[in-house]
């Protein structure tokens, strides 16, 4: 048996258990453009879209001690005859974030949060697309460390990992 409590935070000083807590989750900006409706909804026109993906994580502390996060997706459909729909979400939530050293707060803000958004951001965007009178367009997951990664990279001035 251990002297501290496990349901419980130290109380002897000692950091408590990282945790992350979701107090809100909400949709900051919406825009869904479908330019050749409805055109573009005939069947002769089934072939299958070019889709161009578009991935933002920006995160900044508040006055309160919370965290707000803004996740940014895009995606613009194409065919060879032109524009099929562009689909821009900015989804947003707050955070009350414990327990996390400093220098792990940046990751915890750009990959673990966007995490716990992504699934309802990803049911925003195929709700939407479907309501534009398309099959609903599910985003593929999202490798936020990835992305994460890669951006810092480029903000260093690094060759990101992977690429040419």
């Amino acid at each position: 048996m251990t002297d501290t409590d496990a349901a419980g935070p130290e109380t002897n000083g000692a950091a408590a258990e990282p945790a992350i807590r979701v107090l809100a989750q909400f949709i900051r900006d919406l825009s869904f453009e479908n330019p050749r409706a409805p055109e573009s909804l005939r069947a002769q026109n089934a072939a299958q879209p070019q889709i161009d993906m578009g991935v933002e994580m920006n995160a900044r502390g508040r006055e309160d001690g919370l965290f707000e996060v803004d996740l940014k997706l895009s995606a613009r459909a194409t065919r060879d005859d032109g524009p099929v729909f562009h689909v821009e979400l900015l989804y947003g939530g707050v955070f009350q974030i414990n327990g996390v050293p400093q220098e792990d707060l940046e990751p915890v803000l750009l990959v673990e949060c966007p995490r716990f958004m992504f699934p309802f951001a990803r049911q925003i965007i195929a709700s939407v697309t479907s309501d534009g009178g398309y099959p609903p367009f599910m985003l593929d997951p999202i490798d936020f460390a990835g992305v994460y990664a890669a951006r810092r990279a480029q903000a260093m001035g690094e060759e990101p990992v992977g690429h040419a």
